[in-house]
């Protein structure tokens, strides 16, 4: 075998370890590029799926805020009725068409508030709201009937519309105090 031969030989070796190791390396680098690429895609995904559950969480926490301050809008609403009346009442007046109307359209946006802030819970503070609602209906139809006996010259009746006017008061106060706790929370979880 001559020099030129030799190298040839070794140029063909050198030429094919060459051509193997740019293949071998080319399998390597798309094995590793894939699963760079799996591996991104995944940690993006779970970036995006963790944004979507914060984005939520504010979400519902915002729709609650709204429901608690519009219950309690309505409540403030239909107090100021019945502490309007409630004088009239006591001295035997009987409640005009008028007054009973807006009396009855106050209760049924209560009612209204407290059935959106069910939809957003938590579970607790829409057990206190429909508590709330239940001392109302009691507090209000009390109320219409002392106006609808006509006279309530401190009779029975108006203690017992006045022990339910104090019974909403005392929920009202509860359900303040714990919606107030919530919002304030903010670990407050959305279900």
């Amino acid at each position: 075998m001559s020099e030129t031969t030799g190298t040839i030989i070794a140029s063909v070796i050198a030429f094919i370890s060459a051509v193997i190791g740019a293949v071998i390396a080319g399998i390597y680098a798309k094995r590793g590029a894939e699963v760079g690429g799996r591996k991104a895609v995944e940690a993006a995904l779970a970036q995006v799926h963790g944004q979507a559950v914060v984005e939520h969480w504010q979400w519902v926490r915002s729709q609650r805020h709204q429901s608690f301050a519009a219950l309690l809008a309505a409540y403030a609403t239909l107090d100021e009725i019945l502490v309007r009346i409630a004088p009239e009442v006591q001295n035997g007046a009987r409640l005009g068409e008028v007054t009973g109307r807006e009396l009855r359209e106050s209760a049924l946006a209560l009612q209204d508030k407290t059935s959106q802030l069910a939809l957003w819970g938590p579970q607790e503070a829409s057990e206190l709201a429909y508590a709330l609602m239940r001392k109302v209906t009691g507090a209000v139809g009390a109320l219409l009937r002392v106006a609808a006996e006509g006279s309530a010259d401190q009779n029975a009746d108006w203690a017992s519309s006045e022990r339910a006017r104090n019974e909403m008061v005392t929920a009202y106060a509860g359900f303040l105090q714990r919606a107030g706790e919530i919002i304030r929370d903010p670990l407050q979880p959305v279900s």
